[in-house]
Parts: structure tokens; C-alpha cells; sequence
């Protein structure tokens, strides 16, 4: 159900609007915001593992807008968000959510109306 919901929600077009950020999380939160939609399961994961990867290399404490581009920042989330819509297995995200009970913390729960037809 969750999959078949999220397929059914366009990606947003581009705004023209440059976001600063410190981390992948944090722009995650600020496009949640500025679309007014989720991101699915599977990209929220990615930016909390992008995040994590961060920790120890040279420019862990440089701003991360200063290093990518916002503009191609944002362009990765959203083409990442529309394959994880698009292409992603209602069956694989059940076994990931089986061995995580935690899964619940990286569904978005902000949800646009969309007609299901």
C-alpha cells in the first residue's frame, strides 16, 4: 500500500530556489517543507547514510552546501526519490521493515491528497 501511494506522487519541478545546508538530512527536511510532500523510505535511509559517511573524512565540519552544489544537491535527492518511487519493490521494502523495527522513523508522515485511480 505505502509503495503503491508513493508511486502515485509526482516529483515536484524545480523551483529555482537555492537552499543552503549543513547536511543531507537537513535538506531532506527543508524540501519536505518547501514541496509540501514526503520523501520516500528509501531516500530518507540514503541521506541519514550520506550523513553518516561524512563522519571522520577532512571536511566533516565544513558546511556541506559549501562542498555540493544546492542546486545539484537538490536535483540528486529529487531524481533519487523519483527511482525509489518509480522502481522500488512493494516485497523489498517489507523485508527491510521486517528486520527493522525502527522503520517507522523514516516514513514521512506528511501525505498530499492524491486521487488513487
Amino acid at each position: 500500500m505505502y509503495q503503491h501511494y508513493m508511486k502515485h506522487i509526482p516529483v515536484p519541478a524545480y523551483r529555482d530556489s537555492v537552499i543552503p545546508f549543513t547536511s543531507w538530512l537537513g535538506l531532506g527536511r527543508s524540501l519536505k517543507q518547501l514541496y509540501e510532500q514526503p520523501l520516500h523510505y528509501l531516500t530518507n535511509v540514503l541521506l541519514k547514510r550520506w550523513d553518516q559517511q561524512r563522519i571522520g573524512s577532512d571536511d566533516e565540519h565544513q558546511s556541506l552546501d559549501a562542498l555540493v552544489h544546492p542546486v545539484r544537491a537538490e536535483t540528486l535527492i529529487w531524481a533519487t526519490e523519483e527511482v525509489h518511487r518509480l522502481t522500488t519493490s512493494g516485497q523489498h521494502l517489507a523485508s527491510l521493515w521486517a528486520s527493522d523495527p525502527m522503520y517507522h522513523a523514516y516514513i514521512d508522515p506528511v501525505f498530499p491528497s492524491i486521487n488513487l485511480d
